[in-house]
C-alpha cells in the first residue's frame, strides 16, 4: 500500500485549521478521507465502465471491488492519466 507525505505552510495549516476541527478531525485524517472518497468514486466509475464492457462482450466479470478494478485495467477500458495530461476536473 503506498504512503504518501503532503506538505503545507504554516499559513496554510492555520487556515485549515479555521475549517477543520484539530481536536475532533486534523488535517491528516481529512486529507486521507478526501484521497479515500476520491478513489471510492472513481472506482465506481471503472466497475460501471466493466459492467458495460462485460456485458457487451459477454465476458465474465470478476468477483469484488478490487478485482473488478484490476480486470477493468487488463481489458484496456482503466488506464493511469499520463503525466503530460491535465488531470480530469
Amino acid at each position: 500500500m503506498p504512503n504518501y507525505t503532503l506538505t503545507i505552510s504554516d499559513t496554510d495549516k492555520l487556515a485549515l485549521d479555521t475549517v477543520i476541527n484539530p481536536y475532533n478531525m486534523g488535517i491528516g485524517t481529512w486529507a486521507q478521507n478526501a484521497l479515500s472518497e476520491r478513489a471510492r468514486l472513481a472506482k465506481i466509475d471503472i466497475v460501471n465502465n466493466l459492467v458495460l464492457y462485460c456485458n457487451e462482450n459477454d465476458v465474465q466479470m470478476a468477483v469484488g471491488m478490487d478485482a473488478q478494478v484490476t480486470q477493468a485495467f487488463a481489458v484496456g477500458i482503466a488506464t493511469t492519466c499520463p503525466p503530460d495530461l491535465p488531470l480530469p476536473g
